[in-house]
């Protein structure tokens, strides 16, 4: 099975559980594309006597059971979830599953219990979310005072998206560079570069963009220089 690639920071969560300290490690956020399949981790730093290791989803009125694992059942998934996850890796000190087709539904947070004897369980806790990116797109238009071409380049996304404009030529740079940024009502965010090019030849602009999650994406345009166009 091939797990999901997702780049996500290293949460190190120390749990209180019935007056002692364990600590697990897990990651804070997972992101994953509609689509894709997610990875979730646990894993306990130290050993523990562990029987069980439990994964649920979190809802608003409560926990959902998802899968188990022990050594003398081995893993289980619960009923009618057979497609959509499975154990990527189980033991009783480490333990993860892989989430299928992720879907709008899937995202939110999920529980790892280790339930130890005598202590009782200790809980993990790591959040799906959605990624998305949509662009770049880029618009080209000209500028009389100051004279030169202005250059836009925007995308939307989840994570906010990193949007990068590069003049392709030595020499050349750009002037009044502005950035805008908006949040969308579904999350999403808008990230807008604007910056005044001022070169007398045709000149390749490239555009870049970026979330935490997904490659890099790259768009070239040819700007038209100051003698290549004509007077409005």
């Amino acid at each position: 099975m091939t797990p999901a690639v997702v780049i996500s920071c290293l949460l190190v969560a120390t749990i209180f559980q019935t007056g002692h300290f364990a600590v697990i490690e897990t990651k804070e956020a997972v992101w994953a594309a509609v689509g894709d399949q997610a990875s979730l981790s646990c894993r306990l730093s130290k050993t523990k006597d562990v029987l069980q290791v439990t994964w649920q989803k979190v809802l608003l009125d409560g926990e959902k059971n998802l899968a188990t694992y022990t050594e003398k059942y081995g893993s289980r998934v619960s009923a009618g979830l057979e497609d959509k996850m499975d154990f990527q890796y189980e033991s009783l000190q480490s333990c993860s599953i892989v989430i299928r087709k992720v879907m709008e539904e899937d995202e939110g947070c999920y529980r790892c219990l280790f339930n130890t004897y005598p202590k009782g369980a200790m809980i993990g806790r790591t959040c799906l979310k959605l990624c998305e990116l949509h662009g770049p797109f880029i618009n080209v238009s000209r500028s009389n005072s100051p004279p030169g071409s202005v250059v836009t380049c925007s995308a939307t996304g989840r994570p906010a998206p990193m949007v990068t404009l590069t003049v392709l030529h030595q020499n050349l740079s750009f002037s009044h560079y502005n950035t805008s940024r908006v949040t969308n009502i579904n999350g999403t965010v808008t990230f807008t570069t604007t910056v005044l090019l001022s070169a007398l030849n045709n000149t390749q602009v490239e555009c870049s963009v970026l979330v935490q999650t997904a490659a890099l994406r790259e768009l070239l345009v040819t700007v038209p220089g100051l003698t290549e166009t004509s007077d409005d």
